[in-house]
């Protein structure tokens, strides 16, 4: 057995007493500064919502100002719903209008229009009468004459976005139809009907691309159209098969965001519109999925309410939160309905509050603002717009404990302690889940094996889902060409490019460790055995090499934006350990090397993180050969703590040991706090 270190314990720490703030949290939020030319909360209700100040009459005000934005852009009643295009990769690419284009402006902006034509069929936006502009939009659908102009489906071939476009207006229709489709006449609605059957009728995409036939063929029924309705069934029944538990639906492969909120949202919208009326098995189902996700779901939003930056398609921001309403349509004791509107609302703000979201009163293609490594080649300018969705729980009655039960801070306040770390395991989808609350952040770690030479859309193998962990509190940055890396190994490849990993396979969750096997795309050869330890301040890297041959590589911490006045850095000698720490004033991020690592330094980048133009990155580096190597043992301590809160030798150094037992495959760590740990890897 091979010692990689040891320390004796140290003596009891002396711990200073937190000082903790004299004024509340609803009489903080009250002095909160919001920055002009953002969503601005008028006439806040403390009392109701002392976190946030929101009420419902907030959320449809959100729902307006987005409204108006989008509505500046309008030349016309007949004019179609255009906006600036943002640069880079996402379409059209010769910058030229396109119908899809079109399409999206028409359908995707309705999500925040419909809910509030339910409640004021004679809404005004800009001037412009709102019901009668997206009924004059449909009808040119069916001109042809018309630029908005959608040719039927005639034979069966790729499902295409048109059909996610009329699932969405679908949905719009479903939501709102005395005032969005009443009005047409019977010849006008034949032929819409028509047009929109063509698509729902047809062929899909095995992912939640199927919820957008169902809806059009849902809708149809109901209006009393002859539909493929054996498909309907088919597509309801697979969608179901696409459960997974907790809450967690698979969207074909990966888990994400949109596995829970959209399935789920799609799900449950259909069961109280259609579902319990006209299926109602497959809606007590789907109604059952819903209310698993309670034990969860809520626990991936930070302290604050705020969502993860994780995923594809993250410029839909806040319609990540559109479950939490929707449970206000039932009154269920085990839901904590204070805490489901804090995270939603807090959600919302997260984004419209931020002075980069919009540009040219239209949200970015990015998180805050613009930027380019999470944008997806299958967006638009108008598609942001989904993020409308959130608004569906407009639909949820007025009297919902939902909107009346008082704001509270939820789990955050009752039962994560400060010094603890706390995961949940979804075994169903291997997401872990967790919650850290000496800084009040979530974290996450779930699906990716995609390879770059299959995924011709180019989003499944980026950093949307390559990290090795994503948190609230660390947005992942972008890797870059001189070996920038944060949350992910690099390696040097043969093409001597740096190469990160992305072929992962879950192995279990054990004793508090989340564990997994992953390989170079381009090597498999240059493969890890992983393992990690969530601690109270950081995580604990505990991984094991496995090439037969020499290889360079990199593990990078989290990333800190500069925020205006710089990053300073520091290095401390800790024991036999040095931590390379950097703070940039509201956090810092710390990094011990235990084993296998023979250099750390900090990498500055630019361009690279969603927040700032400008960024740095604690990153450990070796050059492994397995014949020379002491130990194929690489642990890692990647800590944080807010800026300003001291630092102790503990902090730094919560392990007193590592062993490495070469026979067993396995690393016994010996933790300073809680019990010791054998890492075993298979």
């Amino acid at each position: 057995m091979m010692k990689i270190f040891k320390q004796a314990l140290p003596g009891v720490l002396a711990l200073a007493a937190l000082l903790m703030s004299a004024c509340s949290v609803g009489e903080q939020a009250n002095r909160r500064e919001v920055p002009e030319g953002v969503f601005q909360v008028n006439n806040p209700d403390y009392e109701l919502s002392p976190y946030t100040g929101v009420t419902r009459a907030h959320w449809k005000d959100a729902a307006l100002y987005l409204l108006e934005g989008a509505f500046s852009h309008l030349d016309s009643m007949s004019g179609p719903m255009r906006f600036p295009r943002q640069p880079g990769k996402s379409y059209p690419q010769d910058g030229k209008y396109n119908v899809t284009e079109n399409l999206e402006g028409l359908c995707r902006t309705l999500f925040m229009a419909a809910p509030l034509l339910r409640e004021d069929p004679e809404l005004e936006v800009k001037g412009y009468p709102v019901a009668e502009y997206y009924r004059g939009q449909m009808l040119q659908l069916i001109d042809a004459e018309s630029p908005m102009y959608v040719k039927h489906m005639t034979k069966p071939g790729w499902p295409s976005q048109t059909l996610v476009e009329f699932g969405a207006l679908a949905i719009s229709l479903s939501v709102a139809p005395e005032v969005l489709w009443e009005p047409f006449s019977q010849e006008e609605k034949d032929a819409l009907a028509a047009l929109m059957i063509s698509y729902g009728n047809g062929p899909t995409v095995a992912s939640n691309w199927r919820f957008f036939n169902i809806f059009v063929l849902s809708f149809f029924k109901e209006q009393g159209y002859e539909v493929d309705e054996p498909l309907l069934v088919e597509y309801i029944e697979k969608s179901l098969a696409q459960y997974r538990g907790e809450g967690w639906y698979n969207d074909s492969p990966a888990y994400d965001f949109y596995s829970m909120w959209a399935f789920q949202m799609y799900g449950k919208i259909w069961s109280e519109l259609y579902g319990k009326r006209l299926y109602p098995e497959y809606a007590s189902r789907f109604e059952a999925n819903f209310a698993d996700l309670t034990d969860n779901y809520p626990y991936l939003f930070d302290a604050n309410g705020e969502m993860i930056m994780w995923g594809r398609s993250i410029a839909y921001r806040f319609a990540a939160a559109v479950p939490f309403p929707l449970m206000g349509w039932e009154a269920r004791e085990d839901v904590n309905y204070g805490w489901m509107r804090r995270i939603a609302s807090s959600t919302m703000l997260q984004f419209l509050q931020h002075p980069e979201m919009l540009q040219d009163e239209v949200p970015t293609l990015g998180f805050y603002g613009a930027f380019e490594p999470a944008v997806q080649i299958y967006s638009c300018r108008a598609s942001v717009y989904w993020m409308g969705k959130l608004f569906m729980g407009l639909l949820v009655p007025e009297d919902s404990p939902f909107w009346t039960a008082e704001e509270n801070n939820g789990a955050w306040d009752n039962e994560l302690a400060k010094g603890a770390v706390y995961n949940k395991f979804q075994p169903g989808s291997e997401i872990l889940i967790t919650n850290y609350p000496n800084i009040g952040a979530s974290e996450v770690r779930a699906w990716c094996h995609e390879k770059v030479a299959d995924d011709w859309q180019k989003f499944r193998s980026t950093e949307n889902y390559n990290r090795l962990a994503y948190n609230t509190a660390f947005h992942w940055q972008a890797d870059g060409d001189q070996g920038e890396v944060a949350m992910n190994y690099l390696f040097k490849n043969a093409r001597e490019e740096w190469e990160a990993f992305r072929l992962y396979t879950f192995k279990r969750f054990e004793d508090e460790v989340y564990y997994r096997d992953v390989v170079l795309e381009t090597d498999s050869e240059l493969a890890m055995n992983l393992a990690d330890i969530p601690l109270a301040n950081g995580i604990l890297r505990v991984d094991r090499q496995l090439s037969p041959k020499a290889v360079s590589m990199r593990l990078g911490h989290y990333a800190l934006p500069d925020l205006g006045a710089g990053i300073k850095e520091e290095v401390r000698q800790v024991g036999d350990h040095q931590a390379t720490i950097i703070d940039n004033g509201t956090y810092q991020l710390a990094l011990v090397p235990l084993s296998g690592w023979t250099k750390v330094e900090v990498v500055a980048a630019q361009g690279l993180h969603p927040i700032s133009s400008d960024s740095k990155v604690v990153v450990a580096q070796a050059n492994y050969d397995p014949a020379t190597a002491e130990t194929p043992v690489f642990a890692t301590l990647m800590l944080w703590k807010k800026s300003g809160e001291p630092w102790s030798k503990a902090d730094l150094l919560p392990v007193s040991g590592l062993e490495y037992q070469a026979q067993q495959n396995a690393v016994r760590v010996a933790l300073r706090k809680g019990a010791d740990k054998l890492v075993r890897f298979e």
